[in-house]
């Protein structure tokens, strides 16, 4: 636990942070989720699941929840699964 004040304060600013960073964490991951489910069972819903990725990853970026990279590394390897595209 720490002693000095501005050691408190620097606390309850990461537990905030880190709370804020783990709702958006887990908004994408659970659509990330979704998506291989519905591809797994064969339905057609998967593109219908493309656009609210999209938006979960762009906010997760955007507070550096992670990175930009990761953002549209994800965005393209769910949009390639989702449109059934094929390895090369």
């Amino acid at each position: 636990m720490p002693n000095i004040k501005s050691a408190k304060k620097a606390l309850r600013q990461s537990i905030r942070r880190r709370a804020r960073n783990l709702k958006r964490t887990d908004a994408y991951k659970t659509v990330v989720k979704k998506i291989k489910r519905v591809v797994a069972t064969g339905e057609d819903k998967a593109l219908d699941l493309v656009s609210p990725l999209y938006k979960a990853l762009d906010k997760a970026a955007k507070t550096r929840a992670i990175s930009k990279n990761k953002a549209n590394r994800l965005k393209s390897r769910m949009t390639k699964l989702a449109t059934g595209e094929k390895k090369k």
